[in-house]
């Protein structure tokens, strides 16, 4: 992806007697939330990113990739999803014809309200924005970058196969979203087309003829220690009411260090075609960080993506706060 608070308001109780004509008022205690989602469990989605991570750099035309690709779709087969793939070629920015696949799990089908969950599963592969300029040729891990957003789906699915919410979840890997045109390069085409390419060729051909959900929401980067999930510009261009259901939750929930209700950047990403192309509206959770000259974690499109740079905690926020959502919905 390119760049283009709930701060959890804390009201102090105060209990006022008033007499007036021997009448007594006082106020009520604000009850706790009660969530009515399963729980999340955090170490099962950080097991799903390490497990990921553990086939290496997973960019479309390698090995690695489609071992990667063939473990997602057995996960969501044994969570008991009805399976569909979209494999393709697709044009990267240089020509390279890439061989990708975009990764569809599929529940409650006989449900006509549907909600769309979705990540991108490939990695880069340059280490443009690395230290050392030796490795931007190099591929990345993507533990975080790709890794983070497929783990917490997993559990979700894994969840979802155990308690089905009232809607129908559709849960989508979608591919080829990484290979952007790289900022060391010179004389190149640097638009925002080659980003996304696998969300571009499913808003465009969809598993399912006219297919259509109540909204969606695309989880990337999300696994971050201490991230900050702002509100990004595009989500509140054309999901705004999805954008203040998400954060509001999240901080009716606890999570508001994490789910800050303040702007970010506006961010070309998965939602964006899945916004303009199938007309879904569509949200992006994604680690934002306002003090970088990128908008991103210093480890972003470096060597350092990696398992150290993954939080339990922050799967959890994530992870909790998107069953909650569906979970609610009727």
């Amino acid at each position: 992806m390119t760049v283009k608070n709930i701060i959890a308001i804390c009201s102090m109780l105060t209990l006022i007697a008033c007499a007036c004509n021997n009448k007594t008022s006082t106020s009520k205690p604000i009850e706790a939330y009660q969530k009515i989602s399963p729980d999340f469990n955090g170490d099962s989605a950080y097991a799903y990113v390490d497990k990921q991570v553990a086939f290496g750099p997973r960019v479309p035309n390698t090995q690695q990739h489609v071992a990667c690709g063939d473990y997602l779709v057995s996960e969501l087969k044994r969570f008991g999803a009805d399976v569909q793939e979209q494999k393709m070629v697709v044009t990267a920015y240089d020509g390279t014809k890439l061989n990708a696949r975009n990764i569809i799990g599929s529940y409650g089908l006989d449900k006509a309200i549907r909600v769309l969950l979705f990540a991108h599963w490939d990695t880069r592969p340059y280490s443009d924005r690395d230290a050392d300029k030796a490795n931007y040729n190099k591929p990345l891990l993507g533990a975080n970058d790709g890794g983070s957003g497929v783990g917490v789906l997993l559990e979700v699915a894994r969840i979802v196969q155990s308690k089905a919410p009232e809607v129908g979840i559709d849960i989508i890997f979608f591919d080829a979203e990484d290979y952007g045109t790289p900022v060391f390069k010179t004389k190149a085409d640097f638009s925002d087309k080659w980003w996304c390419l696998g969300s571009q060729y499913w808003a465009n051909n969809p598993h399912v003829k006219d297919y259509k959900a109540k909204y969606g929401i695309l989880l990337d980067m999300v696994g971050g220690i201490d991230a900050k999930f702002y509100k990004e510009a595009y989500s509140k261009e054309y999901a705004a009411n999805v954008v203040e259901k998400v954060w509001s939750t999240a901080g009716k929930m606890g999570y508001g260090k994490y789910f800050i209700g303040k702007d970010g950047g506006m961010i070309t990403d998965d939602h964006v075609p899945v916004n303009q192309i199938r007309r879904i509206p569509s949200i992006d959770i994604i680690q934002y960080d306002l003090e970088s000259d990128h908008g991103f974690a210093s480890y972003w499109h470096t060597q350092q993506d990696d398992m150290r740079n993954v939080s339990k905690e922050t799967l959890t926020a994530v992870g909790q706060t998107v069953l909650e959502v569906i979970y609610n919905e009727k």
